[in-house]
């Protein structure tokens, strides 16, 4: 009698411990046995129609669901779909199953798989809010300044450092942009950077506007000294004003433009004067 007992109580136990089925005959399934542990992680393998999806969904899902609304009451019954009973001999330690299957969401071919799992604005508020950026061609972290920030690191350069000062107007955008350099033109500004290459704004080439372009004026071009401090903040918030909050500080040794600017100072025409005079009396006494 003892030894019995002890016996249906080690069935029992490996019960637990594993879904056994035997007799699985749901569609391709050839009148098969097997114990699949539980609480591990399994995987189904094989060719082609071996019978993976018949034995994990047509077999142990389609049990463990039907099982599960077996045991609600008959109000909460109607409410669910009751699933057919699998061609299936006998299947013990099974709990109430969840099946996630394969399918295709989405055929648009700009589909990732941030889109397609509806974490994709999700993870670009954290990337936006909590992580770091960092400029590729430097390393340093990105981080947004304020003018007076902005001059400090200018000043901190060696003196006699010379420097153009640019508005990235356009970064990667289509088009001609014809009224635009003219509009920059008629405000005082001489000089532009076009897909990396300085020209004068008057003689600026004809862009195809079947291609992405990047465009920089240049609003000022510096040598590094001292007193430059009122002029030089001016000058960033007439480029800030101009780009829409952004400025670019390029080493001029590295890029020649056409006419060097004078020694100990920067180049301003006279419009643009005005323009940057007008900006500083808004802001000051």
């Amino acid at each position: 009698m003892d030894e019995v007992l002890k016996s249906r109580r080690q069935q029992a136990g490996s019960a637990t411990r594993a879904i056994a089925i035997r007799g699985a005959r749901e569609h391709n399934l050839k009148n098969i046995d097997v114990e699949i542990p539980r609480d591990k992680l399994v995987v189904f393998t094989g060719l082609s129609g071996s019978g993976k999806s018949s034995l994990a969904f047509d077999t142990i899902y389609a049990e463990g669901q039907r099982r599960y609304v077996e045991s609600l009451s008959a109000y909460a019954r109607q409410f669910l779909e009751m699933m057919q009973k699998p061609d299936v001999d006998q299947i013990d330690g099974l709990s109430p199953a969840i099946s996630i299957e394969q399918k295709t969401t989405s055929k648009n071919p700009r589909s990732t798989v941030g889109t397609v799992t509806e974490i994709y604005d999700y993870m670009r508020l954290l990337w936006a809010r909590v992580g770091v950026p960092y400029s590729p061609a430097t390393g340093l972290p990105i981080e947004s300044q304020i003018v007076s920030q902005m001059v400090d690191r200018v000043l901190a350069l060696p003196e006699g450092t010379r420097l153009y000062l640019l508005a990235p107007v356009v970064r990667g955008r289509k088009g001609e942009y014809r009224k635009e350099l003219a509009e920059y033109l008629k405000k005082g500004f001489q000089r532009v950077k076009i897909d990396g290459t300085f020209y004068e704004l008057a003689e600026a080439p004809v862009l195809d506007k079947k291609f992405p372009h990047d465009i920089d004026v240049v609003v000022d071009r510096i040598v590094v000294r001292p007193d430059l401090g009122q002029r030089l903040a001016e000058s960033f918030e007439t480029a800030l004003k101009l780009a829409e909050g952004l400025a670019v500080i390029e080493y001029a040794d590295a890029t020649p433009l056409p006419n060097p600017p004078p020694q100990g100072g920067r180049e301003q025409t006279e419009p643009a004067a005005k323009k940057v005079a007008k900006i500083h009396d808004k802001s000051g006494p």
